[in-house]
């Protein structure tokens, strides 16, 4: 059941950082830059939300733990 759960919020995260980075890219496109700065954008974005999904888990754990 644990396991079950924590793939299931890791899938979550992963989904949600996929759109945040998505919308990123597309509001840089439409901003006007190049594909390759939109890219640099997404993935700054999706490396924002993957590093804040951890330090909030961290701080849960170390609440509850």
């Amino acid at each position: 059941m644990t396991v079950a759960v924590v793939l299931l919020a890791a899938a979550l995260v992963i989904v949600i950082a996929l759109l945040v980075a998505a919308g990123a890219g597309t509001l840089a496109r439409m901003d006007g830059a190049t594909y390759p700065a939109a890219l640099t954008r997404a993935a700054t974005a999706f490396a924002a939300v993957i590093t804040l999904a951890a330090a909030v888990t961290a701080a849960i754990a170390a609440l509850f733990g």
